[in-house]
């Protein structure tokens, strides 16, 4: 195999931009069990004075993820994201104005490995979404496992997650007033494993529970629909029934988040490595479904606005994928 390395003039924005990702990249795949270890470390080593503290705090902080988290702006404006944003580059689309006197769910897809397009366009304040949707305060549901990591669990809550369990989205859409959003990636980490170049399968026929805090809270669903999001990795093949799909879906069950088997290309030659491929994303939101507060939904009423949010899903892509180089056969599937 031929190794295709990176000029060595490379301009120093380009540098820049690689550097941003790989600190993304590593944050999110050893950053948990650094901080993991450590705390380890200081209890082993009966450094008492330091984890004594910290874990007394822990034991009262423990609810903050589901009571909107504790974002930090300064963070979320470090310049590295703005370096991130460029890298692939990633751009917000808005297609309809909302009201920013409801709260609303928006149901971003697909999940990709890594949901480049949700920590760009909701976690740092370089995305346009500030100016395309004024009002508004975004909060990525991530899963509850990250914020059970101490010392991680402060990081990843100073870029705006929360956790996606029903108390933290009830908490932010019982908003009075509305200008609230509740970004949720429906298709969790099941989908992850399918997170292949030119695929487009979203796992969402079984997940309805967004639906139904929808009609509890009154809150407008919103189709959001990432372009590019499965072409920034290449995953080893794992096809339904294979051996490494069987282990991969054992291991998710009992961890409760996916392990996908991915490479890309490296810091300095092109063929292999951690570092997602320069593809755009382009993360085109939808129209908003209006939807009417509903304390005690029926099973009837969740599956029928159900079925009409995959209808908009469908519609969206659609009307958007010849834009961003998609054939024009190609269409989503749901399962």
């Amino acid at each position: 195999m031929k190794v295709e390395f990176a000029p060595l003039n490379i301009p120093l924005a380009r540098r820049l931009q690689t550097a941003a990702v790989l600190h993304w990249v590593l944050s999110f795949l050893l950053l948990a069990q650094v901080c993991l270890g450590i705390i380890v470390l200081l209890i082993i080593h009966n450094y008492w004075f330091l984890y004594i503290p910290y874990l007394t705090w822990l034991y009262f902080d423990w609810q903050t993820p589901e009571q909107g988290g504790r974002r930090s702006d300064w963070i979320r404006s470090w310049t590295i994201w703005r370096y991130f944003k460029d890298y692939f580059p990633i751009k917000l689309i808005k297609t309809w104005d909302l009201d920013p006197s409801h709260n609303y769910i928006f149901g971003f897809h697909p999940h990709g490995v890594l949901v480049a397009g949700a920590f760009g366009n909701f976690c740092t304040n370089y995305s346009d979404f500030k100016e395309l949707f004024p009002g508004f305060t975004a909060y990525l549901h991530v899963l509850p496992f990250w914020f059970r990591c101490p010392f991680f669990r402060e990081y990843l809550m100073s870029y705006g997650p929360v956790s996606v369990s029903k108390k933290s989205v009830s908490h932010v859409l019982h908003k009075e007033g509305g200008g609230n959003i509740s970004v949720i990636v429906l298709g969790g980490a099941e989908e992850s494993l399918d997170a292949h170049p030119g695929k487009f399968t979203l796992f969402i026929c079984q997940r309805k529970g967004f639906v139904k805090m929808a009609l509890i809270n009154g809150a407008y669903l919103v189709p959001v629909f990432s372009f590019g999001e499965n072409e920034l990795f290449k995953q080893i093949s794992n096809p339904e029934g294979s051996w490494l799909r069987t282990v991969q879906e054992k291991l998710q069950k009992i961890m409760g988040f996916a392990l996908p088997l991915f490479h890309a290309r490296g810091i300095f030659q092109y063929n292999f490595g951690l570092m997602p491929y320069r593809k755009p994303i382009h993360t085109v939101v939808g129209r908003p479904i209006r939807v009417s507060q509903t304390l005690h939904p029926t099973p009837e009423q969740i599956e029928e606005l159900h079925q009409t949010y995959m209808e908009e899903l469908r519609k969206l892509f659609e009307e958007h994928k010849g834009k961003y180089g998609i054939a024009e056969h190609e269409t989503l599937t749901f399962r």
